[in-house]
């Protein structure tokens, strides 16, 4: 049996940037405000019109085909994770296979919203130990700007556009790769962070659109509160049965929801900080896009041979943690 390890990693993220003072002009708030509460001082937009999440898909998967020297046709299966898809249907899987000329692959949207990067990390990771398909690419694809009330003080802030894809093949090396996740959710969360209208339970009307229930609805104690225990327990329990300890954990890559979130379970953990990776002052929350885009940021840090611990919570409430062991030397 192999493992299932990423041999290769890309992002994308838009040129145009929405700072703390930009958005001051567009609705009741100020850097600082925004500085001590989320952490956020900068995000990326992505403005052209009739471009979405796929678009920034292809293009981070078209990335990692060059950077690793890996021929379209020799991709199996293209997993895209996103909860910004380009259309209710097709998925946006079968939009980016198409455009990056995947012609050999078959492919499905993820929704684990969030967490979409290390519970689609896990379907790779089956996919590659039962010997099904041999190279696999993880696209977490969120133009979260599609979905963001920018009237809303409470939300608008936190979030931005970006992609980020990953190549996962097998290894023989069994020290390597995805070594143990493991998740949960809790369909309890549903009233504290979804889109209230839009889909099949309240369609699209006059009245929906007027009421601006077609962008995220989100309250925030709530989230804060199950954030934080959520992505401590999942990661404790992960530590726990992998014989893991700070020490031996090289790094420590959180979802970037909210920098107080971050430090909230870095701090719980008793993980040092230079040892928690952290970019969403850059980027803001990319959603299921923010561990790989934080992780492409980092790598040339990353090692072969590094334990990495991720953890991540999202809508639903779904969340999770996976360890695994980086399989790349830094160019």
């Amino acid at each position: 049996m192999s493992n299932a390890i990423i041999s290769g990693i890309a992002s994308y993220q838009p040129e145009d940037i929405l700072d703390n003072q930009m958005l001051s002009e567009m609705v009741d708030t100020n850097d600082e405000w925004i500085t001590t509460r989320v952490g956020v001082k900068q995000r990326r937009i992505l403005r052209e019109e009739g471009k979405g999440s796929g678009y920034m898909g292809q293009l981070a998967v078209k990335k990692l085909l060059q950077e690793t020297g890996t021929d379209p046709q020799d991709i199996d299966l293209l997993i895209c994770a996103t909860s910004n898809p380009d259309y209710r249907f097709p998925s946006t899987a079968s939009v980016i296979i198409h455009q990056a000329n995947l012609n050999n692959a078959y492919g499905y949207d993820i929704q684990a919203a969030c967490a979409g990067f290390i519970v689609s990390m896990q379907a790779a990771n089956a996919y590659i130990k039962s010997g099904l398909y041999k190279k696999i690419i993880v696209v977490c694809a969120e133009k979260m700007s599609s979905m963001t009330d920018y009237r809303d003080r409470s939300t608008c802030p936190l979030f931005g556009d970006a992609a980020a894809a990953v190549l996962v093949e097998p290894s023989d090396d069994l020290s390597l790769g995805v070594i143990d996740a493991e998740f949960h959710v809790n369909g309890e969360g549903l009233p504290h962070l979804l889109m209230k209208a839009g889909g099949s339970v309240k369609p699209a009307t006059v009245e929906t659109v007027q009421n601006r229930e077609h962008y995220i609805y989100q309250e925030g104690r709530a989230v804060y509160k199950h954030a934080v225990s959520d992505m401590l327990s999942s990661s404790l329990n992960v530590m726990k049965r992998n014989n893991l300890d700070n020490d031996l954990i090289d790094w420590f890559v959180p979802h970037q929801a909210n920098l107080r979130i971050i430090e909230a379970v870095g701090d719980r953990l008793k993980m040092p900080h230079e040892k928690v990776l952290i970019n969403i002052q850059k980027t803001g929350n990319t959603s299921a896009a923010s561990i790989p885009l934080c992780l492409d940021e980092f790598k040339y840090k990353l090692h072969k041979g590094d334990k990495i611990l991720m953890t991540a919570f999202g809508a639903g409430f779904t969340w999770g943690a996976m360890y695994l062991t980086w399989a790349i030397n830094p160019k």
